[in-house]
């Protein structure tokens, strides 16, 4: 699995998720059963306000994490699913390049908006004062290597998770029979 496909599983489980938290009224309104009156929903605290410097921080750690990198290929991938669906139309290649062309800066305002809801879910869950550790952090000169080494460590973890899975499995369905064996049962 590569780095590219890690980032758009990302970006996909952050957009799933942002899907699943926005619907779920809806959803339990569509499901509830005909006739019967809407339960009122339990009161739940609102969230406090989130000052302009908390929301500047949780947006500077979001960009200066290398998170928001992942978004980076997700337009371009959506981009290049239309091309291949339309390479049955080559008349309209021209156009299409002309019009994904075009959409370019709505396609950055979409990416900048998923920064900004990454950024609030950073706010919500870490304080002001941790925020701004964790910025300082990403600004000094171990934070920046720390970023600039994360592509390279991602794919080397996802391998080394590859191998450590199949030995694990093996591992595990070895010392299973074993104890099994004990018991008096034996297993494939």
């Amino acid at each position: 699995m590569s780095r590219r496909i890690l980032a758009a599983a990302l970006a996909s489980l952050l957009a799933a998720g942002l899907q699943v938290t926005g619907s779920g009224a809806a959803l339990a309104q569509a499901n509830k059963p005909a006739g019967k009156p809407a339960a009122a929903a339990p009161a739940t605290p609102a969230a406090p306000a989130l000052s302009p410097n908390h929301l500047a921080l949780a947006r500077e750690v979001m960009l200066g994490s290398g998170i928001a990198r992942s978004f980076d290929s997700i337009i371009p991938a959506f981009a290049e699913q239309i091309r291949k669906q339309a390479i049955t139309r080559p008349e309209l290649q021209k156009d299409l390049e002309e019009v994904l062309t075009a959409l370019e800066p709505e396609m950055e305002l979409q990416k900048q908006r998923m920064i900004g809801v990454a950024a609030n879910i950073y706010a919500r869950q870490l304080s002001e004062a941790e925020l701004q550790d964790v910025a300082n952090f990403f600004r000094s000169p171990a934070g920046k290597r720390y970023v600039q080494t994360q592509p390279q460590v991602l794919d080397e973890m996802v391998g080394a998770m590859q191998t450590w899975t199949q030995d694990v499995s093996e591992y595990v369905m070895v010392r299973v029979r074993a104890e099994m064996g004990k018991r008096g049962h034996q297993l494939q």
